[in-house]
């Protein structure tokens, strides 16, 4: 009998495999080791880009501020043919591009002009949030809501306002805001601004920090028309010919147009602007930013009033809001 040899063969055997076993482990543990030591090579490679996004993406809101206090010292008015309201196309930089857009925030019609700073509606503001209300064939009685969300008392407006008994009872209790908005997105949660109405509203509303007149030489021809129920689309149309080629000089002027004269405003308009959106997008690499910042233009100059920032870096996007003092 060799039952030795046999031991000896089945220990050499063992062995083996047991080489085999720690060899494998070993290769796997370096492979996992190799793949995340490229996933963390990869991640910091997109937050360097996303970062590297940011400071071309402010680099642009500079280059915008630049650019309104040119046009206020060199201009009277703010229209379309304007060297601000040429939008900036992609161009190359290095490892990506950076393109941007500046819009009159003057040019929608600001929601927080419907109560004055005293607390109190204002009537003529009323009449043309109706009319332009009346013009996207939505009801009027959204305005009553609204009024009671920015208003700073809890007096139910009647009929159709809504106050705190209303928002308590939602299955999310909330309160209303009693104070102005600070975005229109607070719109859907008005009573009665379904999501459906707030996309068919949002294009021609904008919720700026102080009452603002309506830039008759950006704003949109729907707007225009809510200026007074009496005009038709046609009437419009013909007013705002050329528009985009030279805008009107001054208030008179428009008003002194055949299709508007003798005819009342239902709002406060004008042909200058102090409230601007910035829109930059700046992409390099992997990594993207997102800007949009709120100018505000006065005899002091441009400042920035808040930035809202999104960084995409490979990672779940991150939304920044950030309020400026200067």
């Amino acid at each position: 009998m060799r039952l030795p040899g046999l031991f000896k063969h089945r220990e050499r055997g063992v062995a083996l495999l047991t080489a085999l076993l720690v060899v494998a482990v070993a290769t796997l543990a370096a492979v996992a080791m190799a793949t995340r030591q490229q996933m963390d090579i990869r991640r910091t490679g997109n937050l360097l880009h996303g970062e590297q996004a940011y400071a071309y993406a402010l680099a642009a809101e500079s280059w915008a501020r630049v650019i309104l206090l040119r046009d206020m010292q060199d201009s009277e008015t703010d229209d379309l043919s304007e060297e601000w309201s040429t939008a900036l196309p992609p161009i190359s930089v290095e490892g990506g591009t950076v393109e941007g857009l500046i819009e009159d925030l003057q040019g929608r019609y600001n929601i927080n002009n419907l109560v004055g700073p005293d607390g109190n509606v204002v009537p003529e503001e009323l009449a043309y949030f109706k009319q332009l209300l009346n013009q996207l064939d939505l009801e009027e009685q959204l305005a009553d809501a609204l009024i009671d969300w920015i208003d700073p008392n809890i007096e139910t407006r009647f009929p159709d306002g809504a106050e705190d008994d209303v928002y308590l009872g939602e299955e999310v209790p909330y309160r209303t805001g009693n104070r102005y908005l600070s975005s229109i997105s607070e719109l859907r949660l008005v009573k009665g601004f379904t999501q459906e109405i707030f996309m068919q509203l949002s294009p021609y509303l904008v919720a700026l920090p102080n009452q603002t007149t309506l830039n008759i030489n950006t704003a949109d021809p729907r707007l225009i028309n809510a200026l007074n129920q009496n005009m038709s689309e046609s009437d419009v149309e013909s007013m705002l010919e050329g528009r985009a080629e030279k805008g009107f000089e001054n208030k008179a002027d428009f008003l002194g147009h055949e299709n508007f004269a003798g005819q009342e405003v239902a709002a406060g308009i004008d042909v200058t602007t102090n409230y601007f959106a910035v829109h930059t997008n700046v992409v390099i690499g992997q990594g993207r930013a997102r800007l949009l910042s709120l100018m505000q233009r006065t005899d002091e100059g441009v400042r920035v009033l808040s930035r809202i920032r999104e960084v995409n870096t490979g990672q779940p996007l991150r939304v920044v809001v950030e309020d400026e003092e200067s």
